[in-house]
């Protein structure tokens, strides 16, 4: 294999969703030539699998500055600042305009399967950090494809690996046998063929994130319709509830997704929905109409539920790097010096401060992770903290280090700081203490800063 010159490569991008896409624009506004290989046909793609979703940012905040100074020559207009767009609106509206921009730049259909050094795996250290990565894809057609690039951005998202329902991390017993009654996105109610599935009937809603109150939230509604009389909704929580637990309310910086928190807890108020607290689910089982009972490791057993939806996260699939050499959290599967930022076992508070090429670096040199990828498996990842991280490293690989280490943004406070996010029980989580006050060597400036969904009908959420 004779690889080229590395100077001589692009920066290959994975994904052309809104991080990917935004690499590219830093990167072209730096002279460096990205190429951006997207696995689905359009851009935006995983984006447009939850196009019902309204985000909890306003337009002002989803648009990245580089991205904005590239589509301007085109005559796009930027939305209003001040709406809140859905996924399709996002996708529609701004990234695959994007992408149209970068041209032949832009691969659809490209399904990156490995990345490596070019003639060394992940063993070998004699000159490797002098050699180009090495990017195999396969095509629609089945073919499979190799190029060379001076280095790699990988902005592919969690999207395709939600996380499962058993609260070990693996799926429980039973789960997979149970997939036709099981889905791990927010259902789309406005769809005549989804509203019949769960209108009338018995759920379950597994997870306490944002896409969980989004579900609630859409439940609720549902069940106060003419014809989803009936609906009820059973909402487990593998820890207790506590002062944190529907987010910060009106304290929350971003309006919208606080509204998302309180109007889950206003369907639990209202008696749509039951919280189900402390229960880690261990099996699913089948009654004899084939609904699902919901086992807990404890033993104990939910009424059947006619449907379930599993919102507890995404984790990134790491395979196509595995003959790099990543620096990555052992708990998180998030770059080392990022993870203690947004580590869910030391703080609640959902608030996560700009960070760049440095906490993104690994012992691979030029290889990072951006965008939902570098959060591994933690939660409240930011749109705008992603298009900071990718002005970062494009500064990085353009040779201006000073640009890529200075802080060009300020993230808006969650209004949630309730000690450590994982206890089980309220009481050890608010014990705990838990800070969300930025470390003492962060100067921050700059705008606001936005983040991902919640149900179309009404602003919030993240997904």
């Amino acid at each position: 294999m004779n690889a080229p010159a590395t100077t001589d490569l692009p920066v290959v991008v994975i994904g052309a969703g809104p991080i990917g896409l935004a690499a590219a624009a830093h990167l072209l506004d730096r002279s460096v030539e990205p190429l951006v290989l997207e696995a689905g046909p359009t851009a935006g793609a995983a984006v447009r699998q939850w196009a019902h979703v309204r985000l909890f940012s306003r337009w002002g905040e989803l648009v990245d500055p580089a991205a904005e100074k590239l589509l301007a020559p085109t005559g796009w207009t930027k939305p209003a600042e001040g709406t809140y767009p859905s996924g399709g609106d996002w996708a529609d509206g701004y990234l695959q305009p994007l992408a149209d921009t970068l041209g032949d730049r832009v691969r659809y259909d490209a399904r990156v399967t490995g990345v490596s050094r070019a003639g060394r795996d992940r063993v070998v250290d004699a000159d490797r950090a002098a050699q180009p990565f090495v990017v195999r894809y396969e095509t629609t057609d089945g073919r499979e494809h190799r190029l060379f690039a001076r280095a790699v951005i990988d902005a592919s998202g969690t999207w395709s690996t939600p996380s499962p329902a058993g609260g070990s991390g693996l799926a429980a017993l039973g789960e997979r046998k149970a997939a036709e009654r099981i889905t791990y996105r927010v259902p789309h109610l406005d769809d005549p063929a989804v509203r019949a599935r769960y209108a009338g009937k018995r759920i379950a809603v597994i997870g306490s994130g944002a896409s969980a109150f989004t579900a609630l939230a859409q439940l609720a509604r549902l069940a106060m319709s003419e014809d989803g009389r009936g609906t009820h909704t059973s909402w487990i929580l593998r820890r207790g509830v506590s002062g944190s637990t529907f987010g910060g309310g009106e304290a929350d910086q971003l309006p919208a997704r606080g509204a998302l928190g309180l109007a889950a807890k206003k369907a639990v108020d209202d008696g749509h929905v039951d919280a189900v607290t402390g229960f880690r689910t261990d099996a699913v089982e089948r009654d004899d109409d084939g609904r699902l009972i919901i086992v807990a490791e404890d033993g104990r057993r939910l009424r059947p539920v006619d449907e379930a939806i599993v919102l507890t996260g995404f984790r990134p699939d790491l395979g196509l790097l595995d003959e790099l050499r990543l620096g990555l959290d052992e708990r998180l599967q998030a770059p080392s010096a990022l993870a203690p930022l947004i580590d869910p076992n030391q703080h609640s508070c959902g608030t996560v401060y700009p960070h760049g090429v440095n906490e993104l670096s690994h012992p691979e040199k030029d290889v990072y992770l951006v965008g939902m990828k570098s959060y591994g498996r933690a939660p409240t990842f930011l749109a705008m903290t992603g298009y900071e991280q990718v002005r970062s490293i494009a500064a990085a690989l353009a040779g201006d280090q000073e640009a890529a280490e200075r802080v060009e943004l300020t993230l808006p406070e969650t209004g949630v700081c309730g000690g450590a996010g994982l206890f089980d029980e309220p009481e050890a989580a608010e014990a705990a203490g838990g800070c969300c006050a930025a470390p003492d060597t962060l100067t921050l400036s700059g705008t606001p800063t936005s983040s991902l969904g919640s149900p179309r009908t009404e602003s919030g959420g993240g997904c």
